[in-house]
């Protein structure tokens, strides 16, 4: 597979507005969240930084991956949802400020994170097959630079500028959805004879993810007797990954255009158990609206 240079310029980037869009739409009345319900917090960033790595481990282990891909499965676990999750979770009716609040501490935490696990990730599956360097430390610093840093930004222009953030916050979206499409449209065309193989390998594993990872959120939040609009929000959070992120790791970091296959993979194959939530979560509310109508 070839790799594409200009992903070294327009991902950060991309990333960057993303974030600082994220940051826009937030205020301080979003961490109340944090404060009203603390242990729905906590699950679920447990769920997304821990139950997550634990279960692409399995399914890694399981599917038997060649080492390459099953780094960049792995990678992807390890960078939790963000816009994306949060509007499934809104699609879904379900507990939006709990979803908002969730990706609020990992981006916090993921800069931190990601980059640890990502070189754990590559010393226990490459390093006996193909070392490869990764720069730690430089690596969160990037991600505090495109990840964290707009976010707070964001967060000061909603409170010192409401009406600039307003006006901004649609071209920051659409802007950032730009640069996006333009990234994966480079990756595709430039492995476009490559990616249709490595469907067939790595296909089911990333559906296997996705859907374990949804499962296994869903029951562990019963477990600790949430509300189904709570149960529903740590599914997806558990289910759902930042691929944007991941990219920026085995793409701007590794320049491994196979890792980056897989990312690219798991960002068209994940909207499938998406589509199917938001579906019966829609059916399921006109089943209810019918119930209360007879």
């Amino acid at each position: 597979m070839e790799s594409t240079g200009y992903i070294q310029i327009i991902l950060p980037l991309a990333l960057f507005l993303i974030m600082l869009g994220i940051g826009l739409s937030l205020s301080v009345n979003d961490f109340l969240v944090l404060k009203a319900q603390p242990r729905a917090v906590v699950v679920g960033s447990l769920m997304q930084l821990v139950g997550l790595p634990i279960v692409g481990y399995a399914v890694v282990t399981l599917m038997n991956l060649p080492p390459v891909y099953a780094v960049g499965l792995m990678i992807l676990t390890f960078a939790p949802g963000g816009a994306t999750s949060n509007m499934i979770s809104y699609l879904c009716k379900a507990d939006t400020a709990l979803s908002v609040s969730l990706t609020v501490v990992a981006s916090v935490l993921t800069p931190f994170t990601l980059p640890l696990l990502s070189y754990w990730a590559l010393t226990h599956w490459l390093s006996a097959v193909s070392p490869m360097p990764f720069p730690v430390v430089q690596t969160m610093l990037k991600l505090l630079a495109i990840a964290l840093v707009p976010v707070l930004l964001g967060m000061w222009m909603h409170k010192k500028m409401p009406r600039i953030a307003s006006k901004l916050q649609p071209l920051i979206k659409w802007s950032s959805l730009l640069f996006m499409l333009v990234v994966v449209t480079g990756i595709v065309v430039a492995n476009k004879d490559k990616l249709s193989p490595m469907l067939m390998q790595v296909g089911p594993a990333v559906m296997l993810l996705s859907i374990t990872a949804m499962l296994a959120g869903a029951w562990v939040a019963k477990r600790c007797s949430f509300s189904s609009q709570q149960c529903m929000t740590v599914a997806i959070e558990t289910g759902i990954q930042n691929a944007g992120l991941a990219l920026v790791i085995t793409g701007a970091v590794l320049h491994n255009p196979e890792m980056s296959g897989v990312v690219l993979l798991y960002g068209v194959l994940m909207q499938i158990p998406a589509l199917v939530l938001i579906a019966y979560r829609h059916w399921s509310w006109r089943q209810a609206a019918v119930v209360l109508e007879s």
